[in-house]
């Protein structure tokens, strides 16, 4: 399966994004950990703490995978597996940590995916999930990347399996959201470029960090969701 799209290579270079929203699941990941759909694996070193064990890489697509050695300098006490497929592959494992970054929008039938994903978590795991926020912002871009949909909490909350219980939920990147609405009224690009992507990492997601803390986390261009299971 070869994945839609060419944003994963634009926007591994986003630091201060990936550091931000990782800071806000940090303290929920441990043990061993799947990281579902994770592309070139670039947020294996933004998440990854001492309390990890093991990390599985696990892509639909195998081009994608074959380059995760070359961005991923795991230390050598995590166990890594590199695994080709879906949850499918995983099926009867049980892992303490499930990531789903800037993925659950790309799976037409996610309830289904949810379902699955709840039996792969361990009792007292956290599921862990970034997606993109609010219907009302899908664009072009969204749809030439291959997205089904955009989020808002509700959303989430009803194709959550009802074992897996809400712990955190907050809106990310106030300041791109009004970035993401003028690209979907005015501009209707498909592609972002490089330099735009330097510039939304540079300079707005700091400013975000800021403006997120004044609204209190209530809206944003994007969503960060955690879940345990009872």
């Amino acid at each position: 399966m070869n994945y839609v799209g060419t944003e994963l290579e634009l926007f591994q270079h986003a630091v201060n994004w990936k550091r931000y929203w990782s800071a806000q699941v940090a303290p929920f990941v441990h043990g061993n950990v799947l990281d579902v759909g994770c592309g070139l694996g670039v947020n294996a070193a933004y998440v990854t703490n001492d309390s990890v064990t093991g990390y599985t890489f696990l892509e639909p697509d195998g081009k994608l995978l074959q380059q995760v050695g070359a961005h991923v300098p795991l230390p050598p006490t995590i166990r890594q597996r590199l695994i080709e497929g879906t949850t499918d592959q995983v099926k009867g494992e049980h892992f303490e940590t499930l990531l789903y970054i800037d993925v659950l929008e790309h799976i037409e039938d996610a309830t289904a995916e949810l379902l699955r994903a709840n039996e792969l978590l361990a009792t007292g795991g956290h599921l862990i999930i970034v997606v993109p926020a609010y219907p009302f912002l899908y664009s072009p871009f969204d749809r030439a990347i291959g997205h089904y949909r955009r989020y808002t909490e509700r959303m989430l909350d009803e194709q959550m399996p009802p074992s897996l219980q809400k712990i955190l939920v907050r809106y990310l990147d106030s300041a791109g959201f009004v970035l993401s609405l003028g690209n979907k009224l005015l501009l209707r690009r498909t592609s972002p470029t490089r330099a735009q992507i330097a510039f939304w990492d540079r300079r707005i997601v700091p400013l975000s960090r800021i403006t997120d803390k004044v609204v209190g986390h209530t809206f944003g261009r994007s969503m960060v969701a955690v879940y345990r299971k009872a």
